[in-house]
């Protein structure tokens, strides 16, 4: 097995180094050169064996569209193109439509692993036929961690379903970090709880809560026990919102989901305008204080 491997930032590089760590022959492309294998996706292309499999890991939107793109300009009839990153999944459904009229197929993967996926393996997701998830499994086998396929694999249904998962998936995280977040800022603030980053590593055996999650925040707290060296500002990658916007056309209920995207929100902003709305009306019909601006 021979691929083609666009993208090689911390995810990339990493799924590059497993791939070939686990057989597979990997020409990646990066517009990094110290990174790159080669000089041009012309370049990388030419260097595959047919049938041509090209995996496409670049930040979704505009950047996933012009890869694409240029890919399959570079292919022909019979080849495959992955995509790995995390588009949302109606790009899926239109990037197979539009690669089909060209004779080249097409799966969508969530990807789950982030930095550690090197040393672990990473949790895969995919969409698209049966018969391409079967060519492309040597490449599935080798990036998901070791033991039992369904653990780490799944062909979830067709096109923009394995994206779909995903989003789904990062959903979960947020409202499970927001958890584990919300108590340890009462912890923190409790004067009786002397150990926090121990009360946090306490649990990570026999507990209803121990995860993986749950072990990176003890890690964390552990670099840093106050967490002082950081700023309380928290992005969204887009999967967040998406999951929320499906929910609602779904009408399916996801009030913790829901609340641990706005709670990022909130995360950005120095003064809310929210809380200076509400203080004032508090002052307005109670005669509440109100905090005078600096």
């Amino acid at each position: 097995m021979h691929i083609g491997l666009v993208g090689l930032g911390k995810m990339g590089g990493n799924m590059r180094t497993r791939l070939r760590n686990n057989g597979v022959e990997v020409t990646g492309y990066a517009r990094d050169r110290a990174v790159s294998d080669v000089d041009s996706l012309a370049e990388m292309v030419a260097a595959l064996p047919t049938p041509k499999i090209v995996w496409v890991m670049v930040p979704h939107g505009a950047a996933t569209d012009s890869v694409i793109n240029e890919v399959a300009a570079l292919m022909s009839e019979g080849d495959l193109i992955i995509d790995g990153g995390n588009s949302r999944f109606s790009d899926d459904i239109r990037h197979a439509a539009e690669l089909a009229e060209k004779g080249i197929g097409y799966l969508d993967c969530g990807v789950s692993g982030g930095v550690w996926g090197l040393q672990n393996g990473y949790g895969l997701m995919v969409g698209g036929p049966e018969s391409l998830v079967k060519q492309a499994m040597p490449i599935f086998d080798a990036l998901r961690p070791e033991g039992e396929v369904s653990e780490g694999f799944v062909h979830v249904g067709d096109h923009g379903a394995g994206h779909y998962a995903k989003m789904v998936h990062n959903g979960i995280e947020y409202a499970m970090m927001q958890a584990f977040a919300e108590g340890y800022e009462l912890l923190e603030k409790k004067e009786i709880i002397k150990d926090v980053p121990g009360t946090f590593k306490a649990w990570q055996r026999g507990t209803v809560v121990r995860s993986w999650l749950l072990d990176l925040m003890v890690r964390a707290l552990e670099e840093d026990t106050h967490l002082d060296k950081i700023r309380g500002y928290v992005d969204d990658s887009g999967e967040g919102r998406w999951t929320v916007e499906e929910a609602i056309a779904n009408a399916v209920p996801m009030p913790a989901i829901t609340a641990s995207l706005f709670a990022r929100f909130s995360s950005r902003q120095e003064d809310s305008p929210a809380m200076k709305a509400v203080a004032a009306l508090r002052n307005q019909f109670g005669g509440h204080a109100v905090k005078k601006a600096e």
